[in-house]
């Protein structure tokens, strides 16, 4: 299994709406390195929803139903969407600041490419995200 995390600014589509739609194409990539997180992505990976600009924190879980495919947004055949559906809200939302302040997760492209909207985790880094939002 792959762990992800993708980012939505809220007042575009926040994890309150992704929760009531209750499935979503995961579209607006228009960044290479993004694009390319979004085709490693394999039906049944796990994936944290962050919301970025207000709020800048992970507040939910959700899942791979449906790999890679043409962008219906855009005739552009460089972009892709994935779908996505919500598995589970955190209990305590983890804020950017508690991510930067642990050791274990200096590293992750959250905090090093601050800019990239969509980034693949290792296992651990997506459990210990977890850990801090229960």
């Amino acid at each position: 299994m792959n762990y992800f995390l993708v980012k939505s600014e809220p007042f575009k589509y926040s994890w309150e709406k992704f929760n009531e739609d209750k499935r979503t194409f995961w579209d607006g990539v228009r960044n290479y390195q993004a694009r390319n997180n979004i085709k490693l992505m394999q039906e049944g990976d796990l994936v944290l929803f962050y919301h970025s600009n207000e709020g800048k924190c992970v507040v939910g879980v959700a899942k791979v139903v449906k790999e890679f495919y043409q962008d219906p947004t855009t005739s552009d055949p460089n972009w892709v969407v994935v779908d996505l559906v919500p598995v589970e809200t955190l209990k305590n939302p983890v804020t950017l600041e508690q991510i930067k302040a642990e050791e274990s997760l200096k590293d992750i492209s959250l905090v090093r490419q601050g800019r990239l909207s969509v980034m693949q985790l290792k296992a651990t880094e997506f459990d210990k995200i977890l850990e801090m939002g229960s």
